[in-house]
């Protein structure tokens, strides 16, 4: 009589271990990977990096979460100091992207995985890096490779960040999962009814308007290339960054300067009716300090469940609960940074704050991500109802229970990024200065070596229990 339950069973484990195709762990089915990830998080705020990358779980190459582990772990090398393996994970996982990319182009295996989607929830599914952390990721390996003195790889990677942004504009997320299109037609969903219950998230969004325009990447690019003396791209990658954050004052005065020395004069003129004219604070020898200040650690996703009604093809109306990711307006306690040089007070202004870029993501994701729910749980009711015929009451009871247990919103990003990143920037004299950084009374005094007419950037990272910090000279 359970011969066909055991049946069931063995055909999803089968779909769960496809050989070739993205396989996800038995914890990934019925836990969901923010709750996996924080004792990572735990450990990455009081500065344990070493133990971090130790706690994060182990991915195959074959697993939907492998790439995730590479990033997580990429980012945690990096606040480690530890550059090379740092550059070797993300060069894996650039390597792992461009491969997934080209398999989208192709359609290949992407309906192996949705089919383990179907029948257990989107964690089944190959995560896909999303624009914004791609150009994070191709952000901090330019970071690792100047902490190596390699200048021509590091700009090869902001070469490479740019066209993620670049590539994103254009395609502007407007494709949905191309092997579930096919089966949308089987259901009609209430889109009113999710737009009067989901959140509409505007708190953590901002003002930015789609996730994929990162002012971070564009700010370090400029630093870079106006470094190497390359200020036509310098400018350029000014501009775009005062595009996405036109009110900070940085960002105002580095156009300014830049459109000033390339003889850029009706740039100048309008750019000077909009922040005033631009006067140069620069001495003759003197040096600039660049201060990049990242602040605590992204939030994760949270899951809320969604009761909507639901109309098969033949007109009949069933209500479901589905299970969606969501970003909730917690009330993150961060400390105001104070910062002085050489006794004097300096202010930061904000350059990005990553938990907006992944809102706005998740938002776009949103239509593509309740589809398939929709499609999961009508498949699970119709295997209920068969193990239910074939099993009777011990096929229903446990066809209910791994319909709730397994049914869980995808809460996977990258976790180990920073909440938002600010800037200062000021010229100096040459020579050694003194910087001292207070955040919730935590004190972090900074040595640094300023040389004539070079810029020396200062990376700072702080986070609950840990202030780090990385000093070069461009």
């Amino acid at each position: 009589m359970l011969k066909p339950l055991y049946s069931k069973i063995l055909y999803l484990l089968i779909i769960l271990t496809l050989p070739g195709c993205a396989t996800m762990q038995f914890r990934d089915l019925f836990s969901g990977y923010a709750q996996q990830m924080e004792p990572v998080k735990f450990q990455a705020n009081n500065g344990q990096f070493k133990q971090a990358i130790a706690s994060t779980p182990e991915r195959s190459v074959s697993d939907t979460n492998y790439v995730l582990a590479l990033l997580e772990k990429g980012r945690l090398s990096h606040l480690s100091g530890d550059y090379p393996t740092s550059i070797k994970l993300f060069s894996q996982a650039s390597h792992y992207i461009d491969e997934q990319k080209l398999k989208a182009k192709l359609q290949v295996s992407k309906g192996f995985q949705n089919v383990g989607a179907i029948v257990s929830n989107d964690s089944a599914i190959t995560y896909v890096v999303p624009d914004y952390e791609q150009s994070m990721m191709h952000s901090y390996q330019a970071l690792n490779y100047l902490y190596q003195k390699n200048t021509e790889a590091a700009l090869v990677e902001i070469r490479k960040a740019n066209l993620v942004q670049r590539a994103a504009l254009e395609n502007n997320f407007d494709a949905i999962n191309d092997a579930i299109d096919s089966l949308e037609n089987e259901v009609e969903v209430d889109w009113q009814s999710i737009s009067d219950t989901y959140p509409e998230m505007e708190n953590i969004v901002g003002k930015a308007k789609n996730g994929f325009q990162n002012a971070y990447t564009f700010y370090i690019s400029g630093v870079l290339y106006e470094a190497s003396g390359e200020l036509n791209d310098a400018y350029i990658d000014y501009k775009k960054a005062l595009e996405i954050y036109p009110e900070n004052t940085y960002l105002q005065q580095d156009v300014l300067k830049i459109a000033k020395k390339l003889g850029m004069t009706d740039d100048l003129q309008k750019f000077e009716k909009r922040f005033g004219k631009y006067t140069s604070k620069n001495v003759k020898n003197d040096g600039q300090i660049v201060v990049v200040y990242e602040q605590d650690l992204v939030e994760a996703r949270d899951e809320m469940v969604l009761r909507l009604p639901v109309y098969t093809s033949k007109d009949d109306m069933r209500f479901y609960s589905l299970a969606l990711p969501v970003y909730n307006n917690k009330q993150q306690v961060s400390h105001v940074a104070n910062f002085q040089l050489d006794s004097k007070a300096l202010k930061f202004s904000q350059i990005v704050k990553v938990e907006a870029l992944a809102a706005q993501t998740l938002k776009s994701q949103l239509p593509g991500l309740i589809t398939r729910q929709v499609l999961r749980l009508i498949a699970k009711e119709k295997v209920r109802k068969k193990m239910s015929k074939e099993a009777g009451d011990v096929g229903n009871i446990l066809a209910n229970l791994y319909n709730l247990a397994s049914e869980r919103a995808d809460t996977r990003s990258w976790l180990t990024l920073p909440q938002s990143t600010n800037i200062l920037r000021t010229y100096v004299k040459e020579g050694e200065h003194h910087l001292v950084l207070n955040i919730g009374g935590k004190h972090k005094k900074i040595e640094v070596d300023v040389k004539p007419n070079r810029i020396t950037l200062v990376n700072i990272t702080a986070m609950s229990n840990h202030i780090g910090y990385k000093t070069i000279n461009l």
